[in-house]
């Protein structure tokens, strides 16, 4: 992690220190799993002193935005996974129609994430779309369908955060991470359908491609096309899953007829 820190200027207090830290959680740049620097060093880049580091440490961690792990270090807490409840996300995970309203509220938050990136983007945000945009052809050149879909997912977080919205920000993650913590299991169902991942490897590109020319409109068309696909290729997995059960189903019958 670089100095991402900033001096403070005038009363070096704990308060202040608490504020920039808290400041960085909510920009998403200080991201959940993220170990903050050592005592020493983050005291330096405050330029304060360590018992005003250890009261501001003590308050953020009293507020639940930090945590000491064990073996030692200090990480941003996992804030994310409070906005849904466990239980939540149990039941999201066994209905469809939860599923089916999760890609259709996707739908127009992606499309207004996408307009805004092609809108605010600044030049770093741009590099950091591009890298992963690269990372992505590679992982899709090699087959390779796990590291693809885990950069999917990074990819559209990055375009949450060149929105420069907090809120957007926040509400995305939290969608995001029902996928990466496997809630919609029939998502991964699509990939093996033929075509589909030419298909949506090609509409991240066009999403990337227009926010880094910096248009808005085909930004979010981009998006919204992408999701209306993602929720018509999960409903034919589904319906083909259905049939390979059936059919499967009939000959275990006949086969002990």
């Amino acid at each position: 992690m670089g100095d991402i820190f900033s001096r403070i200027e005038h009363s070096r207090t704990a308060d202040e220190v608490v504020e920039q830290i808290e400041s960085l959680i909510l920009e998403g740049v200080l991201r959940v799993g993220d170990r903050l620097p050592g005592e020493r060093e983050l005291s330096r880049q405050f330029d304060v002193s360590r018992p005003i580091l250890r009261d501001a440490l003590k308050a953020l961690e009293a507020r639940g935005l930090i945590a000491a792990r064990h073996g030692g270090g200090t990480y941003v807490a996992d804030v994310i996974g409070q906005i849904f409840a466990p239980s939540v996300m149990e039941l999201i995970a066994s209905h469809p129609k939860a599923v089916a309203d999760y890609l259709e509220y996707r739908r127009d938050i992606e499309g207004i994430a996408a307009e805004y990136a092609a809108r605010r983007a600044t030049e770093d945000d741009r590099a950091l779309l591009a890298e992963i945009m690269t990372r992505m052809a590679l992982a899709h050149q090699s087959g390779d369908a796990g590291a693809e879909s885990a950069i999917d997912v990074e990819f559209h977080s990055a375009v949450g955060e060149c929105a420069h919205n907090i809120i957007l920000l926040h509400t995305l993650r939290s969608c995001y991470r029902l996928l990466s913590d496997g809630i919609l299991r029939n998502r991964a169902m699509i990939y093996h359908l033929p075509g589909v991942r030419e298909r949506i490897f090609e509409q991240h590109r066009a999403i990337h491609e227009a926010i880094a020319a910096r248009q808005p409109a085909l930004a979010r068309s981009a998006a919204v096309e992408h999701i209306d696909f993602v929720r018509s290729a999960m409903a034919e997995a589904e319906r083909t899953g259905d049939w390979q059960r059936v059919s499967r189903l009939r000959l275990k019958q006949r086969s002990s007829g």
